[in-house]
């Protein structure tokens, strides 16, 4: 294959993918590690591409319209669910624990042991509505309702969060790029935020499609959480370098 050719291929998986490993590239194109490494290089320097430790991403991959929650809780099923067991494995008896919002902190009461022991607070309708099938107890965080994400928001939700405490945290997030980690929303953000300062233990709960991805509004830095939990599935180049920010557990 020529050198233009290749460039061209390159391009064309990178533009379906987004985001791409240097492996994958050798894998496919069948060509040496250094020739991959050259090619990328060049690729960033030219603007058609942005160069990430062990591989490659899309430039435009800020999302131009954020899913709905109904489309999100249909894509990508068999990695949420992985990471929700993951998440409810780090759930003890007695615990009091912040849930979010988001299709995969949906999934982790299938996996709790004995929740009619556990307080959970949570300003997601979809995860209280869930759980109100428990003998839990359950508290619901008002505010403003964001149908769009099925969670309450703004000033009222952020009073309400202010005073209480919690064992432990689990957020989600639309993205993490280096330690930021993104939301599509300024006070959906505020709401996690604030959910993971007020705990003891702090969990960010993610697929690995979420990794190297921007968004609109940067709340919380991975420096500050206690893991972050994915596949098991992730590329060794990605977990490589996020595990300079935090622990990942997969």
């Amino acid at each position: 294959m020529l050198k233009k050719e290749r460039l061209l291929k390159i391009l064309e998986i990178v533009d379906q993918q987004e985001i791409v490993t240097v492996n994958e590239l050798i894998n496919t194109l069948g060509v040496s590690d250094m020739t991959i490494r050259r090619d990328l290089d060049e690729l960033d320097k030219s603007g058609k591409l942005i160069r990430l430790h062990g591989g490659a991403q899309k430039i435009a991959n800020i999302e131009e319209v954020e899913l709905s929650r109904n489309q999100k809780k249909e894509i990508h099923l068999v990695e949420k669910q992985e990471v929700a067991k993951l998440a409810a494995q780090k759930i003890k008896p007695g615990d009091t624990i912040y849930i979010g919002a988001g299709t995969t902190l949906e999934l982790i009461l299938n996996y709790v042991e004995k929740p009619e022991t556990l307080r959970v607070v949570t300003n997601s309708l979809p995860v209280f509505e869930a759980w109100q099938k428990t003998e839990a107890e359950l508290i619901l965080v008002g505010g403003n309702y964001r149908r769009h994400s099925g969670e309450f928001i703004g000033g009222l939700t952020i009073k309400l969060l202010e005073d209480l405490k919690f064992t432990k945290a689990f957020v989600g997030v639309n993205g993490v790029n280096n330690d930021n980690m993104m939301a599509a929303n300024t006070e959906e953000g505020q709401a996690e935020a604030l959910g993971l300062n007020n705990a003891q233990e702090r969990y960010v709960v993610m697929d690995k499609y979420k990794f190297n991805r921007n968004d609109f509004y940067n709340f919380y830095s991975l420096y500050n959480v206690d893991a972050l939990l994915t596949n098991s599935s992730v590329a060794p180049d990605t977990l490589e370098h996020y595990q300079t920010y935090t622990k990942i557990e997969n």
